[in-house]
């Protein structure tokens, strides 16, 4: 089996692969240096999307059918590069540039975040809207239910706006749909997109007691500003977040939230991962707070993990720095592989990455001096 490591950087697309997940090849950058905030892939057919941009060159979705050979981009909007060539044909010409009509344009700053579920690919973006692509990711359409959501007069931007920057879908069920919000927190479908509950309920309000933070739980919800959202496999609709506030599981899809923060070192943190066939086993990156530097606790690295469904939590650290270590691990930053014992990788703001090949017991450091990372995902494919 071929592993990948899919990476978004501030600097392009990379792959990493391997056969042993010891020793891993690094391949990019990819995008043409884009800002890449999310990158995926389909382990049936190896295709391969990137999604980003930014104010200088316009936001879109890269796709790659090659492992990341030769890339494809379908623009969503221009960007000030595009509006310099438009005035310079010799820049134009000099830069290869051609001509385009994005179909989105003024609408989408950058985008956020990819899902693929049951054929269709889903893009977010920044301002928060959702897209949607039934061919792969050529031709794209909003999604109007959520874009016309009654409450969104009342969603507000967090630290890096206003993202729709999570997408988690049910693999049996394309109906199904859950995405994560800054701020404005979960929301989900069971109709295809066309209607959307807001789904922020605290299961024991009474339990989370008064926060000062603006952020914090408070009105029986458990605080809209959500970091990432992961689904466990299997029946039911397990969920578990990390948000501006606290780690939260959901029995119930998201219509109820239980507090499972107790034994970790702070509730602040951005990335969650769940192991792919153990809906108790997840793994996070606490870090000491928004204000505080946004670090590991006490400098000293560590993913916790807990294998109760949040009961109980431990820190794993061999292998990680254990000292003077300042880096920061965002949101999509995390993520497991399919393997028996499970892999679990995650990059950081220092362009380093960290791999563990049993589940988060020992780590060792598979790449570093990569831009900062931004998004890590896994594409196994036999």
């Amino acid at each position: 089996m071929t592993h990948a490591l899919l990476i978004g950087t501030t600097k392009g697309a990379f792959v990493l692969t391997s056969d042993d997940r010891d020793a891993w090849a690094v391949s990019g950058p990819h995008c043409e240096g884009w800002a890449i905030n999310h990158v995926v892939g389909d382990p049936e057919t190896g295709a391969i999307w990137a999604a980003g941009g930014g104010a200088w060159s316009g936001s879109g979705v890269w796709r790659s059918e090659d492992g990341g050979e030769s890339w494809e981009l379908s623009k969503f909007s221009k960007g000030e590069f595009d509006q310099w060539a438009e005035s310079d044909p010799e820049t134009a010409k000099m830069f290869g540039w051609q001509p385009s009509d994005p179909p989105f344009d003024g609408e989408v700053e950058a985008v956020w975040s990819l899902g693929l579920s049951n054929g269709t690919l889903y893009a977010g973006s920044k301002p928060a809207n959702l897209y949607a692509s039934g061919d792969g990711g050529t031709e794209w359409r909003r999604v109007e239910g959520l874009a016309d959501h009654p409450s969104r007069d009342s969603w507000n931007p967090g630290g890096a706006g206003l993202v729709l920057h999570t997408i988690v879908a049910d693999p049996d069920d394309a109906a199904k749909l859950w995405v994560g919000i800054s701020a404005a927190g979960v929301f989900a479908t069971e109709d295809g997109g066309a209607t959307w509950d807001r789904r922020n309920r605290l299961s024991n309000a009474e339990a989370c007691g008064h926060h000062d933070h603006p952020a914090a739980p408070r009105d029986g919800q458990t605080g809209h500003c959500v970091h990432n959202i992961v689904r466990a496999g299997g029946a039911g609709d397990l969920l578990y977040q990390q948000n501006h506030h606290g780690v939260w599981r959901s029995g119930d899809g998201g219509r109820s939230w239980d507090d499972i923060n107790a034994g970790l070192p702070s509730t602040f943190g951005f990335p969650i991962a769940v192991h792919p066939s153990d809906p108790d086993t997840v793994w996070v990156v606490p870090l000491n707070g928004d204000a505080q530097g946004r670090f590991p606790p006490d400098a000293a690295a560590a993913v916790w993990k807990t294998t109760d469904a949040g009961e109980s939590w431990q820190a794993k650290r061999d292998g990680l720095p254990g000292e003077n270590c300042y880096f920061t691990v965002l949101r999509q930053a995390m993520a497991t592989d399919r393997r028996d014992p499970a892999g679990v990788y995650f990059g950081t703001n220092t362009g380093s990455i960290f791999a563990s090949a049993d589940a988060g017991e020992r780590w060792s450091e598979v790449a570093r001096h990569l831009p900062t990372v931004l998004s890590v995902e896994v594409l196994d494919r036999a």
